[in-house]
C-alpha cells in the first residue's frame, strides 16, 4: 500500500490525541502507580494479540510510552487507529 503524506495525514487525524511523529501514532500514558501502569500494559497486550497488531511500548515507573505503526507498510494505517482508539477506550473505562 503506497501512501502519501496527505493520506498518512488524514490518518493521524483521525486519532486527535495521539502525536504523530517519524512514521508512527505516539502517546504517553500516566497512571498514579506503577501498578496501575502495568495492569494498563497487560490489557494493551491481550488487546494487542487478539488483533495481531503489537505495539512498541516501554515503561518507566507510572508512565506507559506507546508508539504505533504498521511495520510492513512503514508508516500508520487503519489498524493502528484502530488499536490506538481502543486503547483510549480502555483507559477511559477505568
Amino acid at each position: 500500500m503506497n501512501t502519501t503524506n496527505s493520506d498518512q495525514a488524514k490518518l493521524a487525524a483521525e486519532a486527535p490525541s495521539w502525536t504523530y511523529h517519524e512514521n508512527a501514532l505516539e502517546k504517553i500514558f500516566v497512571f498514579q502507580t506503577f501498578s496501575e501502569a502495568f495492569g494498563f500494559i497487560t490489557r494493551v497486550a491481550l488487546l494487542s494479540e487478539r488483533m495481531d497488531h503489537h505495539p512498541e511500548w516501554s515503561n518507566i515507573y507510572n508512565e506507559v510510552h506507546i508508539r504505533l505503526s504498521t511495520h510492513t507498510e512503514g508508516d500508520i494505517t487503519d489498524k493502528d487507529i484502530v488499536l490506538a482508539h481502543r486503547i483510549d477506550a480502555m483507559v477511559e473505562e477505568v
